[in-house]
Parts: structure tokens; C-alpha cells; sequence
């Protein structure tokens, strides 16, 4: 059942950073999984500064159906691709202009994540009318309570 205030979901997650051709040894770090029902279709990916090229914390949104579809097929165009690594690894594939991430995650930790944002926010629940109203306010400015004619 979803909630009526918002509410942010956030898990620490412990993750490999994985070079191209091997380049470099491979690096654990931990990021932050992140899903607030205040934008209920997406999921966030928080880095930490120590791991990113700007020296500073980045985060990555994108579909929430995304990951939940990647967890079982490869899945994703554009700058993220998700899929099963392995029988216990997901890896995560981030595109940017300055270049690449993989990342890979246990896929458990990935599924309780996601077990969890639904609970919050089932699937096919997501209502996007307050949403919707906050873009079309930033585009068009204030409802004054006209009607449209």
C-alpha cells in the first residue's frame, strides 16, 4: 500500500568496480542503493567521491524496472545496462561522456533492495500525479485556477 508522505529507502551496498581488459586490479567499494516513493518509478546509485573522476559523490538514477528486469536478462539501452553476472553477481554498466563503469553486485543484496522498494511501492502503484504536476509547474508556472480554454 503506498505511503502518503514520502520516504526514502537507502541500503549500503558492497560492490567491485571492474576495469576494461583488466586494466587495473579490481576495486571494492560500497555504494548506496536509494529509492524515495517521492519519484517511485526510479532507482538511485550513490557513489562515493574517493571513486569518481570529479572527486566528488555522483549519483546515477534510472528505472527501477530497469535493475528488476536485469537481475534475470541482460537489459537497458542508452547510458545503463543491467545484467546477471554469474549465478550470484549482477553487474551494472554505466555510460558517460568521459567514458564506462561496470559495476558489479551481489544479486541478493539487489533483490532485497528491490523487496523492499516494493513493499513501499508496488509495482503498477506508482502515482505519478503529484509528479506530474510539479514538472508541468516548472515548465508552465503556477496553476492560478483558470480554466483552459
Amino acid at each position: 500500500m503506498p505511503t502518503t508522505l514520502p520516504v526514502t529507502l537507502e541500503q549500503p551496498t558492497r560492490a567491485r568496480l571492474v576495469t576494461a581488459g583488466n586494466a587495473a586490479p579490481e576495486r571494492g567499494l560500497t555504494v548506496a542503493l536509494r529509492y524515495a516513493s517521492s519519484d517511485p518509478l526510479a532507482i538511485s546509485l550513490v557513489f562515493p567521491a574517493a571513486f569518481t573522476l570529479t572527486g566528488t559523490e555522483v549519483t546515477w538514477a534510472f528505472a527501477r524496472s530497469l535493475l528488476d528486469d536485469g537481475l534475470r536478462a541482460p537489459a537497458g539501452t542508452g547510458d545503463v545496462h543491467v545484467w546477471p553476472s554469474g549465478r550470484a553477481r549482477t553487474a551494472v554498466e554505466l555510460h558517460a561522456p568521459r567514458g564506462l563503469a561496470v559495476v558489479e553486485f551481489g544479486t541478493s543484496a539487489l533483490r532485497r533492495f528491490l523487496r523492499r522498494s516494493y513493499a513501499l511501492v508496488a509495482a503498477g502503484d506508482e502515482d505519478l500525479t503529484d509528479q506530474v504536476r510539479r514538472t508541468l509547474k516548472a515548465f508552465f508556472g503556477p496553476d492560478d485556477g483558470g480554466a483552459v480554454t
